[in-house]
């Protein structure tokens, strides 16, 4: 069902189709959009404009405990840039996500894009130099669209299955 939903978005939003790289390729460029993409976004330098080259236009986001936190990219830039400024206090909770080893799954979606899935963990610090422990895990889903300037960006993510550190 869920990778039905997926697909189904996916044509729903087709435009000229492009061509999808086969594996093993596939999987490394979008491990490493999805690399780029959590590192900046848990780790990096606020930068809102290098955030919004990663999303199309429509990227929505579901979380199985907030809800649906974006529906647009400017929806989920301006929550990012809300945390980047909470962020500036030097006593404010830092967050990392670490995918899994051997979790990542990577499908295509012929002519459009592909389906990422596998499994993550999250750890959390307060201060810059804090110690960092073991905060949670979760699974996701993210369906990313292949640009016709060969760009990967993100266009729907389903985080779900949070549970506490074990």
């Amino acid at each position: 069902m869920l990778a039905f939903s997926l697909l189904a978005a996916a044509h729903a939003a087709a435009a000229t189709p492009v061509t999808i790289p086969a594996q093993p390729e596939l999987t490394r460029q979008i491990a490493a959009s999805d690399a780029d993409l959590f590192k900046l976004f848990f780790e990096g330098r606020c930068d809102a404009a290098r955030l919004r080259s990663f999303l199309a236009d429509d990227v929505e986001f579901y979380h199985d405990k907030a809800g649906v936190t974006a529906r647009n990219a400017d929806q989920f830039v301006a929550d990012y840039a809300q945390n980047c400024k909470a962020r500036e206090d030097p006593k404010a909770w830092r967050s990392r996500r670490e995918l899994v080893a051997g979790s990542l799954h990577v499908d295509p979606v012929p002519g459009w894009g592909a389906i990422e899935a596998g499994d993550h963990l999250f750890y959390e610090r307060q201060g810059v130099d804090g110690t960092e422990k073991l905060a949670g895990r979760a699974k996701f889903a993210m369906l990313w669209v292949l640009g016709s300037d060969g760009k990967w960006r993100l266009s729907r993510v389903l985080s779900f299955a949070h549970a506490p550190a074990q």
